[in-house]
């Protein structure tokens, strides 16, 4: 907590840290954030927060799936409105009809493709059906090897989890770096310092790739 010395903008790392490399590699694909059709596996705190920083950049978020099944429109989902009833209820898909299988979510045509679930999720019998330009792997271990294999021999850009899911850790050590010194920084300054460590490590990722 903040009074015991955490660090601002600490909680939505994780996800802001994801929602850049996944503005890094839209760049690599071409793709403009705005009007980008987006699907979230996972509507817990790094999918959530996901969804909602790029909501606010302009994509349109067409499907966020729950342990339960999914909720999918491909004129986008009013995001707003899903974090209101989540912080009501908890679970949001119970509270509708229309929600999909969550093992169809991988075949919706969508640019980018955020598993922020649980680990073994993207494998060698559903990787074919991805449509994404960019899978961003916000959870840990999402894909298998045979699934990394499949996706980046049809062009599909893979951030590894290792990078996509650094930002969290990465402010825990901001941290550490604001408590040692006695001095500590605005949210504003803990965000700019991640966007310009998590660019760097992306470009250095992506070089060697």
């Amino acid at each position: 907590p903040i009074s015991l010395g955490g660090s601002l903008g600490r909680e939505q790392a994780t996800a802001l840290g994801a929602v850049i490399t996944i503005e890094e590699a839209a760049k690599r694909k071409h793709i403009n954030i705005k009007g980008a059709k987006v699907v979230i596996q996972g509507f817990g705190n790094a999918g959530s927060f996901i969804a909602k920083i790029l909501h606010d950049k302009g994509a349109k978020i067409v499907c966020i799936s729950e342990s339960r099944g999914a909720l999918y429109d491909p004129e986008g989902l009013d995001i707003d409105h899903l974090l209101e009833l989540r912080k009501e209820h908890g679970r949001i898909t119970p509270l509708f009809d229309n929600i999909i299988p969550n093992e169809d979510i991988f075949g919706i045509d969508c640019d980018i493709l955020v598993p922020a679930a649980l680990a073994n999720q993207i494998t060698a019998q559903n990787a074919g059906d991805i449509k994404a330009s960019i899978v961003a792997e916000a959870a840990n271990g999402p894909t298998t090897h045979e699934a990394t294999r499949i996706l980046t021999e049809n062009d599909v850009l893979l951030i590894p989890d290792v990078l996509a899911s650094a930002g969290g850790v990465t402010v825990s050590y901001f941290e550490w770096v604001q408590n040692n010194q006695g001095l500590y920084w605005s949210e504003e300054e803990v965000n700019q310092l991640l966007k310009t460590k998590i660019v760097e490590a992306f470009d250095k990722v992506y070089d060697i790739s």
